[in-house]
Parts: structure tokens; sequence; C-alpha cells
């Protein structure tokens, strides 16, 4: 695969790993950096190494944010036939809608990827805020480098699952040192390290004084920059300026046998209004060289260093010092601690990081290799999830013909009698312990399936057959793009029901309510009977638990593949039996959750006046239905126009025992579902 990298950061040799190892996993990758950037307080050139395609560009400006490159090799390096675009600089910078708006310009179709480290939850000014929604709903994928920026992006309009893939580690150049003892036991006296710039986020302080309360420790204080003065006075002020050697800003090269030096690394970091630890490179660093490490609980510290490290609460000098003198002391802590940093350091080679860009990679141009065409047990396996609420009668008719498949059935009604049943038909039955609806069923369901399967979703109402799932299997993998497929469906009296929807959008309201809903085309499968492939449900994630309750869940999930290119697709060859609202008793309670459902829907997706134009779309339509329709169908489309001037999220009645998210209120919501199947 032919790859671009655009990456300022590249700038320095040891980060062009990452490239170097896409190299020999196989991958062509073009690189374009920044000519020169200033690291850790130096200013860095770009020096390719022989065979690197990698070009320099003249930057203008130095904040991460708000530079842009020299467009001349960006504009070159677009006109190629590249397969995929990786940017690796964050959503909202300059740098990147330069970059989209050159492939625009350039007519350059390869999808693009993007990069984020931000871990707090920022509003960004205009137009910076208006540039990263519009970059992440647009992205094929979005890596971080820790979870609460996946979160956080994911919030802010990536319609997909952020990957987290870690800031790799040169194995080769961090290693543990061949010699038994280190420097800091053969001077009798433990050392403590830190390396890092010297500013006061990053707690060097917290540190020294965690020291004077140690009366037998040394520290060694890599890095420079403001605060260094400052430490200097505050180690004599805390009467341990001979314990306390501050060596300088040391070279990447010269980093190994600082830590060798150490018998363990501290990482104080302290969390400020502005700022919040996003990785921790130097734990993992350390943790590579067999050295001890102990973090504070700042940002994405204690996801990083996972069990490898002890975690301290950020700023307690105190429990900083009890945490040190427990490494040193204690040779048991120190060994076990040393195993798990090297396997925590393993998982973050650079081999390791290619490995989840190829992901990556593959997923944004839907390029799968031979077992993702093959189904069968030989091939890759499908499994069953069905979310039942009661209706045991029903659900036996749906479990009886998929006997052959590894089936969870998640209870949503906790019923000992869903649970015989499911036990009979020899499924594996799930009580989640509340009504969380059919999103957070499915997410429970899928929970429990093998991570290599592809899912078929099967309402308790639904019948399908084996043959009929072989069809649906062979279809899905068929096409790399299909991320889910449907069958045709009959009701009980053997009469067509309409499988395949245009997704709701605004617009499309309108020509609904001029008579022109024909004209509407990007269909999506309803979820009564849908096989998902397993690739689109790591890719897109799960469904949205947090704002759906009732329909539109699958229709949401599906609006998030078809924007992350993926296509959906019903199979005439393949058939099922569905019911259609078996599984409820009150239709007015049913049609109130199926449009608010639709009003989270379009609130989603295309905001608080989306949803408005949407809304008076629907109460003009039905008005003029209402003035035209006789009898109950008059009657039907004036009810609605009254609910929707209500607004239906207003006036829906759930469970108590649905929790909603943060943003499942009509007005303080986010999103906004659509169509789905009111059954």
């Amino acid at each position: 695969m032919w790859a671009l990298r655009v990456s300022h950061s590249a700038v320095v040799d040891a980060w062009r790993e990452r490239e170097r190892a896409l190299r020999r996993a196989g991958h062509h990758v073009d690189l374009v950096s920044a000519a020169s950037w200033s690291e850790g307080g130096r200013e860095v050139r770009l020096e390719p190494r022989e065979g690197e395609n990698a070009v320099g560009a003249s930057t203008f400006g130095s904040h991460p944010a708000l530079f842009l490159y020299d467009p001349r090799p960006l504009w070159r390096a677009l006109g190629r036939p590249v397969d995929v675009i990786d940017i690796h600089e964050e959503p909202y910078a300059l740098a990147t809608a330069e970059v989209l708006l050159l492939r625009w310009l350039r007519r350059q179709r390869a999808p693009y990827l993007l990069y984020s480290a931000q871990n707090l939850d920022k509003r960004h000014p205009l137009p910076f805020r208006w540039l990263e929604r519009a970059t992440l709903r647009h992205a094929s994928g979005v890596n971080v480098c820790n979870d609460t920026a996946g979160r956080i992006v994911e919030r802010k309009g990536f319609p997909g699952r952020a990957r987290t893939i870690a800031l790799g580690t040169d194995l080769a150049a961090f290693s543990p040192s061949t010699q038994t003892a280190c420097a800091g036991s053969s001077h009798g006296v433990p050392v403590v390290g830190f390396a890092g710039r010297l500013e006061a986020a990053k707690g060097a302080d917290v540190l020294l004084r965690a020291v004077a309360l140690e009366s037998d420790l040394r520290c060694r204080v890599a890095g420079d920059g403001p605060e260094r003065r400052r430490l200097e006075r505050l180690a004599s002020a805390l009467g341990v300026p001979d314990r306390v050697e501050f060596v300088g800003a040391l070279e990447s090269d010269r980093l190994p046998d600082f830590y060798r030096s150490l018998d363990v690394l501290a990482v104080p970091s302290l969390t400020t209004p502005s700022w919040v630890e996003q990785f921790g490179r130097v734990a993992v660093e350390a943790m590579a060289c067999g050295i001890p490490v102990v973090v504070s609980d700042s940002g994405a510290l204690p996801e990083v260093v996972g069990d490898a490290a002890l975690v301290v609460a950020e700023g307690d000098e105190a429990a900083l010092a009890k945490a040190i003198g427990e490494v040193v002391r204690d040779a048991d802590v120190a060994r076990s601690l040393r195993e798990a940093g090297l396997a925590r350091a393993a998982a973050t080679s650079w081999d390791v990081v290619a490995t989840q860009h190829d992901a990556l990679y593959r997923a944004a141009t839907k390029t799968w290799d031979e077992l993702a065409t093959r189904p069968g047990t030989q091939g890759r396996p499908v499994e069953v999830v069905v979310v039942a609420y009661g209706q045991p009668e029903l659900l036996a008719e749906a479990l009886a013909p998929l006997g052959a498949l590894p089936v969870t059935v998640v209870d949503n009604s906790s019923s000992a009698a869903v649970r015989s049943v499911a036990e009979a038909a020899g499924a594996r039955y799930v009580d989640p312990g509340r009504n969380g609806g059919f999103a957070a069923g499915v997410n429970e369901g899928l929970r429990r399936t093998d991570p290599r399967a592809d899912v078929l979703l099967v309402n308790p109402d639904a019948v399908v057959h084996p043959d009929d799932v072989r069809t649906l299997h062979g279809a899905l993998l068929a096409e790399p793009d299909l991320a889910s497929v449907g069958p045709a469906q009959v009701d009980s009296t053997g009469t067509s029901s309409r499988v395949e929807w245009p997704f709701p959008s605004p617009s499309a309201t309108w020509l609904e309510a001029a008579g022109l809903g024909r004209l509407r085309r990007n269909h999506y499968v309803i979820g009564s009977v849908l096989l998902l492939r397993r690739e689109a449900i790591d890719h897109v994630g799960t469904f949205d638990e947090e704002r759906f309750f009732l329909y539109a869940e699958e229709t949401d999930w599906a609006l998030r593949a078809s924007r992350l290119g993926w296509r959906h697709a019903l199979v005439p060859a393949a058939r099922a039996l569905h019911v259609g609202a078996a599984t409820s008793t009150d239709p007015a309670r049913r049609e109130g959750h199926f449009h608010a459902a639709l009003e989270i829907y379009l609130r989603k997706h295309f905001g608080a006046a989306g949803w408005q134009v949407a809304r008076t779309g629907q109460v003009v339509g039905s008005a003029l239905r209402g003035a035209v329709l006789r009898g109950d169908r008059g009657r039907d489309a004036r009810r609605r126009g009254r609910l929707y001037l209500a607004g239906p999220r207003r006036v829906e009645v759930r469970p108590a025992d649905w929790r909603p998210g943060p943003a499942a209120h009509g007005d303080q919501g986010r999103g906004v579902p659509a169509g789905g199947r009111l059954s």
C-alpha cells in the first residue's frame, strides 16, 4: 500500500522509526515533514537517511496548531497515486486544514487519517472549532495516543472508533544493561531519576520534595527549561543540593545510559488548566531499559503504564517518596515492576505500532487479506446476537433454526422464562440486570462474541434459516466495502416488508413533504435481521447506547459506517420471516419512541439547526397531509404534526431503569437518530 504521511514531528530521526517499520512491513511510504523544528528547546533539522522518501518543507509559525507548511512539497506529494493520506497533526491544526485543502484542489480522493493526543476536552475558538469538526467528520480513521483523546474526537464528530496506538519505542536503543548493578548502587545510595523539560507541569519540584523525605536517596535530573534555576534553589532550600544532580538536556542517544544509571524513574507530572500528560514517553523508555517506574496519576500516565508501574496521586510528595522507597528497598517489588515494564515496553515497539497502522490503512481503504473473503468455519465464523424482552414463545421460534451457530441471548427483561428458552436452545444467556434498550443489549452481546466473527443480529420476532445465513455471509464478504447486509423479509401472511431505506436527513424530510421521497439515495438496511462485518464493527465501533433506547440505533451505526466509506446492501436471495412489532404491545408508546429516536439522530448528525429544519418539514408535511387525506390517515397526519410541534423527545416515556447518557435529552442532546424499524 502506498501511504503519504505528513508530520512535522518526524523531523526527529528517532521518530521516523514508524515510517521505517511500515516500509519493513511492505508499505511504500512517502513523508513530508518540517525542514526544521524546535524540539525540546533545540532546533532540529530534517536529515533523511539513505533510501528514506522524506521531504522537508519550510514552515511558517512555530506553534504545533498554528503553523503552515510551504505548500509546494505537499502539492507534489498529493499528486502521486497514493492509497491513503496519514496526517500526524491535530484535527484543529492549520496544517491539517492546509493538507486537506490541497488534497481537494488536487482532486486527490485517497482517504485520510488524523492523529490526536488532546486529552483535555477543550472548546476551541472559531474557526478552529469548525475546522476540527469538519476534518473529523470526513476522516476515515483517527489514531490517538491515549483513550481519553479517542473519546473526545468521537464526541466532536469522528463517526468511527478512534484507535489508541502508543508512541513507539526503539527497543534496539532502549534495552536493559548487561551489567547487574547500576550506577546508583555503586555509589552505595539508590538513585531516582527524572527526564523531561523543566517546567512547572512536569512536577520535578514534587520529586525534589520527595527526595528530601528520604535521607538515603540520590536524584539525577535530566533536562532543561524555564524552571531549572528555581529547582536548583529549591534543592538548596530543602537541604539536599549534594544529593541532587542536574545533568542538563541530553541528546536522544544518551538517554538509554541515563536510564540505566537509575534504580527507579519518577514521572511526577501535574495537571494544569491548559495541559495534562498525554502519554509519558520517558516512562516507557525507562521500562524498556529494565528500570522500575513510579508515575503520578496525571492524564494518560496510569493508562500508559498499566500494572507495570506504581501510581501515586499527583502533587503528593509523601506518597511519591513512599513509592520510591518501596521500589529501592524491596527487591521483589523492583523485580516485578522490571518484568512487567519490559513486557509493556515490548507492546510499544515500532513494529507493533506499524502493525496497528497497517490495520488503520486496511480499514480506510477496505483492503483485506484472503481470510477476510472466505466465509464458513474454515475461514471466519458467524455468531448470533438476540436482544430479548419477554415473549419467550417468539424467542423459541427464532432460536430453533440457529442451533448450529453460536448464539448469545441478551435478556433486557431479566425473565426466568427467557433464560429457560435460551438455555434449552443451547444459547449463551446474558442478563445485563436492566433494560438499557436495544443498543445497549446489542453492545452487551458484541462484547461476548469471538473478536474474529461476523455478527448476525436477529430480533426475537424474526426467523432466519441457516441456508439464508450462509447466503448473507457469502454476499457480505464478496464485496470488501460492505459493512452490513440484510435479507428480504416477509410477515406472517407472506407479504413482503420493506427492508432498505434511505438515510433520514433535514433535506430528506422536505423531499418527503413534497412527495419526492423517491429521489433519495444512499440506503441502509433495517436491523431486525442484519449481518455485520467484523472489520466494520472494529472500524465504526459499537451502537450508541448513550443516546438511543429504541429505534434508529442501527440507522445511526449505518450512517457512521457510510461516512467511513462503507456500504450496506439488501440480499434478495436470502429471506427471513419477521412478524414485526410482535415484541411490543403499546403502539402509541412505540411510535413515541420511534419519533423521539428520529429527533436524537437528527440532532446528533445535523445539529440543532438541522433538527429545526427537519422538524419544520415534518410539521408542514403533516399539515398538508392532514388537510388533504380523509379518515384515519388524515387524523394520523394531524397527530404527528402535533407531536413534532411539541417535540418528540420531550413527550417520550422511557422505562425507569433506562439510564440516559449526557446527551440523551432533547434540548441538551448532540445527537439525532433516523428511521429504523418500527417493530
